[in-house]
């Protein structure tokens, strides 16, 4: 039971606390059993099995090579297939359906496995350790917070803390950020980073540097106690952001191409023994170009995205090498149980078949913007704060090597097997081995628990428990060639199913990550039958030869997707981006919100949508006697936004399209020192998406300036970037000003958002947003 019940022994029954019969029991602290490890559990982000040197991959990863030559490598560990199910998987202990995360917490529904909501009858590891008397702390991403919970209101039950059992946080909510200008918070406050880009800045060092002080404090004061970290890059998912000496160290490196590519990493995969000699490489599928069919004039920019990416996963195992430095420099690197998840999912082919220098353009359904030509002119910006840039699915293929598919893709091994190292010199003493039992993210909790000698608890904070869902890798530390204990496991994302037992798999590939066109019908999916024992890579389809095999494993699948919530199945895609259609909860409601002067880090789920209609924004603002300037209010950031500002005293609006243009509307009037309400309206042209409009701007009702926005951002602006009320944090929606320069020097006290009554968001068919959500799902 946890918390676990105080007794209170009664004390000696005398009236002076001198008298010498007074005789008090001791105050006795919360602690874990004597031996019981620090945990340090690291997870990197859509990195695929065949990325990572330390599985043969072409990026370099010595930090993992040296956890794993002192450690054990285990090349049959699996992920869910995508970022915010691992994460709730591997925090809980259960399957992700269980907890409620059978999807990204962007597409929640009301349905039990897909609502975003972990119930209170599951209760996270690190909770559990805490109240055993560990100390814990989370760096990095946390994408398991719902959509309607990000605000700076909360509630925050399930963010890291104080509602997910971490005494510290320091990171970012969401699936991605920025990684020269993130939206950190410090538990539930948002801070700033204390650089520029310019000056050095770059968010996995930062985090780093977060991580190891909190170690060394925690060490200072309090010794006596094991501690629970869990560090989390953002990296490598997109964008794909590294300083540019990690990523022209690879120059030239990948000229070959991604197939040639495939064929280098598995031959040094069985020199390294992560696969079997006998082992087939699998083939790349028709919906994925051959190098030698890409255009020559386009190879060039392929290659550099391949480039980028080695120099981020390279320049991500350096810093976890340096956590990795200070625990040995504090003198417990021995007795701190390890593990290295390389990776949450499959790498990621969310880049498109030809990448992208600004995902956010993919995203938004107009994939054309970015041409050859356009990306060539930019190719020596891939990487940089210029860019917000993923690569091609070729190279997202490559980095799964030997495998099928990619990351979404439950069904095949590409989405869900990820390179695991396993470290604890005081408690494994196995050096430099290999590792085959099949294990699956949720056996990291039963583990831990283990290691710790803590008993899974039946009641937390007066609440019955699920039991945990996953088995205790433990008994793999000392036995290599032990049986598996996990002889059954089930897959499902994005209707892409699987299912596991002893050897054999049953898989169905439903949906392709970079096409928006949605599956057949569940009962036309067409279901392949490998048998793992002895074709390792799922390489050998034996549907046609044993069809009562595959009935059987397809029964299983039903069943066991009963058991964990995984019905209904659910491809909608349209809809489950439309809040009230999904049956989750909408933050705001109606056609006007008022903000107040202060308030800021207000994602797009937190602010009235203002695209693709006609709308104004309406603020009372007051001029000082100096110099006035300063943004006033402002949505998004360099890579697509609005911005309405006040420079050389007069007012300003910008309309940033995907940092490809930005449209600039000015002011003739000086504003005078006082209080003034400023207005910008925006006449939306209608016919559809993403169209354009006319942007006016008045002061104290008489209009001041007017211009035109040719086109518009149709569904989003960033994943991380926000609404922010004098100022515009992170990075800078216009080119007129920089992040440092953007505080407004007058005052705000209010702003109003609102959509017009003579909208044209009737002019938008519903073929529109099929296309727009589609592409963006």
């Amino acid at each position: 039971m946890l918390p676990i019940p105080d007794i209170q022994q009664p004390g000696t029954a005398r009236y002076d606390a001198k008298d010498p019969e007074v005789s008090n029991p001791p105050i006795r602290q919360v602690k874990p059993p004597q031996g019981a490890p620090n945990v340090l559990v690291v997870l990197l982000d859509d990195v695929g099995f065949g990325a990572a040197s330390a599985f043969g991959g072409p990026c370099a990863t010595p930090t993992a090579e040296r956890l794993a030559a002192g450690g054990l490598k285990y090349t049959r560990f699996h992920t869910t297939a995508l970022c915010s199910p691992t994460r709730a998987a591997l925090l809980s202990g259960r399957n992700h359906h269980t907890v409620g995360m059978g999807g990204i917490t962007e597409i929640a529904t009301s349905a039990p496995g897909y609502n975003s909501l972990r119930p209170n009858t599951c209760a996270p590891l690190p909770e559990t350790l805490r109240l055993n008397g560990y100390s814990t702390a989370q760096f990095g991403k946390c994408h398991e917070v719902p959509v309607w919970e990000t605000s700076p209101m909360g509630p925050f039950d399930r963010w890291p803390t104080p509602g997910g059992g971490f005494e510290h946080f320091y990171g970012f909510i969401g699936g991605e950020t920025n990684q020269y200008y993130p939206a950190i918070y410090n538990g539930t406050l948002p801070v700033e980073p204390d650089r520029t880009p310019e000056q050095g800045y770059h968010f996995t060092e930062d985090m780093t540097d977060k991580a190891i002080g909190w170690v060394r404090q925690q060490r200072a004061l309090m010794a006596d106690r094991p501690f629970f970290l869990y560090y989390a890059p953002g990296a490598t998912h997109a964008p794909h952001h590294v300083p540019k000496e990690w990523s022209d160290k690879y120059a030239g490196r990948f000229d070959h191409g991604w197939d040639r590519l495939r064929e280098q990493t598995f031959a040094r995969q069985k020199e390294l023994g992560v696969v079997p000699a006998d082992a087939e490489l699998t083939a790349r599928h028709a919906e994925i170009p051959a190098w030698d069919d890409i255009p020559d004039d386009l190879k060039p920019v392929l290659a550099r995205q391949m480039e980028v990416y080695a120099g981020f996963l390279e320049h991500t195992d350096h810093h976890v090498g340096r956590l990795i430095d200070a625990l040995g420099d504090l003198g417990i690197l021995d007795d701190t149980l390890i593990y290295y998840i390389v990776g949450d999912n499959g790498a990621s082919a969310e880049g498109d078949i030809h990448g992208c220098f600004n995902e956010l353009i993919n995203l938004n359904g107009v994939n054309d913007l970015q041409t050859t030509q356009f990306m060539s002119e930019r190719i020596d910006d891939f990487g940089t704060p210029q860019a917000y840039n993923h690569y091609a699915v070729g190279w997202a293929h490559a980095m799964c090597t030997p495998y099928q598919w990619t990351k979404q893709i439950a069904s095949h091994f590409g989405g869900t097997r990820n390179g695991t190292i396993v470290h604890w010199p005081n408690g494994i003493q196995a050096r430099g081995e290999v590792r085959h039992q099949f294990a699956h993210v949720i056996d990291v909790a039963p583990t831990v628990l283990e290691a710790a000698g803590i008993p899974q608890p039946m009641i937390v904070h007066g609440v019955q428990q699920k039991p945990i869902e996953g088995i205790s890798m433990a008994y793999t530390f000392h036995g290599p060639d032990e049986p598996d204990r996990h002889v059954t496991q089930y897959f499902e994302m994005f209707c892409n199913r699987g299912i596991y037992h002893e050897g054999w798999t049953a898989v169905t590939k439903h949906s392709t990550p970079w096409d928006p066109k949605g599956g057949v019908a569940f009962d036309d999916d067409v279901w392949e039958l490998y048998d793992t024992n002895t074709d390792w890579s799922q390489a050998r389809n034996l549907a046609a030869e044993q069809p009562g095999k595959l009935r059987e494993l397809q029964r299983l699948f039903l069943l066991e997707a009963r058991q964990f919530n995984v019905f209904p199945l659910d491809d909608r895609k349209v809809e489950r981006f439309d809040a009230d259609l999904a049956g989750r909860p909408v933050l705001i409601r109606g056609d006007s919100q008022i903000v107040y002067g202060g308030m800021g880090r207000l994602s797009e789920n937190s602010v009235l949508n203002l695209k693709n209609k006609s709308h104004s924004v309406t603020a009372q603002i007051t001029i000082p006697d100096g110099p006035a300037r300063g943004v006033i209010v402002a949505q998004g950031g360099q890579f697509g936004g609005w911005s309405l500002y006040v420079l050389d005293g007069r007012l300003r609006y910008c309309y940033n399209l995907f940092g490809v243009k930005r449209f600039h509307v000015g002011g003739a009037t000086a504003l005078a020192p006082g209080v003034h309400e400023v207005r910008l309206e925006f006449t939306y042209d209608g016919g559809g998406l993403g169209k354009g409009g006319r942007a006016a701007l008045l002061v104290d009702g008489r209009r001041d300036g007017d211009g035109r926005i040719d086109a518009t951002v149709p569904m989003i602006f960033a994943t991380d970037e926000t609404l922010d009320v004098g100022s515009d944090t992170s990075s800078p929606v216009s080119d007129e000003y920089t992040t440092a320069e953007s505080t407004f020097t007058g005052a705000v006290a209010w702003v109003r958002l609102n959509v017009g009554s003579d909208d044209h968001t009737h002019m938008i068919t519903e073929a529109d947003r099929m296309k727009v959500a589609m592409t963006r799902q």
